[in-house]
């Protein structure tokens, strides 16, 4: 994002300073799907993910779906996403938003690859979407429902779908109450992340998120867990590498 123009490369320093060993930067389109990949093969500890954001499916064609399978073929692409829905922000028609998500998780289900689902005041309909195609695709590996912020009814149907739930900086805002539903959750179903630039941790609130302060989200999770820092951080680590297979 143009938000780490002008420091880049300062910034995945610090983040492998911080003992951050693997980055995955994720797609929303397929330009930034391109620049992932660009960014993947310039650096080795980073990852790549390709996909649509549905704040921009409004105006997609399935054209663009066949670019980012085409993409999906790299070595460094490790997912498919972000993709979702997101019905607070409706930047999208809902139909819109409905169809590109369905072309993009039938074009996992054809790769295997792993899913990065955005869900914004929409989990009813994604949730039904998202059984019917497990149901169909039955994936080894379905996928992360990232920035999770829903409460434990939802957290179950996921989990139940074979989903990872991941967690951002939010989890320390003074008013989250995201613990309960953490602690509910299977410890090799934790991830964490940062959706950087944004969801900065409390620390950092009102600045531009980056990849080195997940380690302040790693201790505030080992808090609500009563686990050490060191377990978290190896768990979620062993959760990563299992779900999207980094080489």
């Amino acid at each position: 994002m143009k938000e780490f123009s002008r420091d880049r490369d300062g910034v995945i320093t610090r983040a492998i300073d911080a003992g951050v060993s693997k980055i995955l930067t994720v797609g929303t389109d397929v330009k930034s799907s391109e620049k992932a990949i660009e960014l993947a093969g310039k650096y080795p500890q980073v990852f790549a993910a390709v996909g649509i954001h549905p704040h921009g499916a409004g105006n997609v064609q399935k054209a663009e779906i066949t670019r980012i399978a085409e993409m999906s073929e790299n070595p460094r692409v490790v997912a498919l996403g972000e993709m979702g829905l997101d019905f607070y922000h409706n930047y999208s028609p809902k139909e819109a938003q409905l169809q590109v998500l369905k072309w993009q998780l039938e074009l996992a289900g054809e790769l295997s690859l792993p899913v990065i689902i955005h869900d914004r005041q929409a989990t009813n309909d994604i949730l039904s979407i998202l059984t019917e195609w497990v149901k169909l695709t039955r994936p080894q590996r379905p996928g992360v429902i990232h920035c999770f912020g829903e409460g434990a009814s939802a957290a179950m149907r996921y989990l139940g779908m074979g989903f990872c739930l991941a967690f951002g900086g939010y989890i320390g805002y003074p008013n989250n109450k995201a613990g309960d539903v953490i602690r509910s959750i299977p410890a090799d179903k934790l991830l964490v992340e940062t959706d950087c630039p944004f969801l900065p941790p409390q620390k950092y609130r009102g600045r531009r998120n980056e990849p080195a302060y997940i380690t302040l989200t790693v201790e505030v999770l080992a808090g609500i867990l009563g686990k050490s820092s060191e377990a978290v951080a190896r768990q979620t680590t062993e959760n990563a590498q299992r779900l999207f297979k980094f080489q």
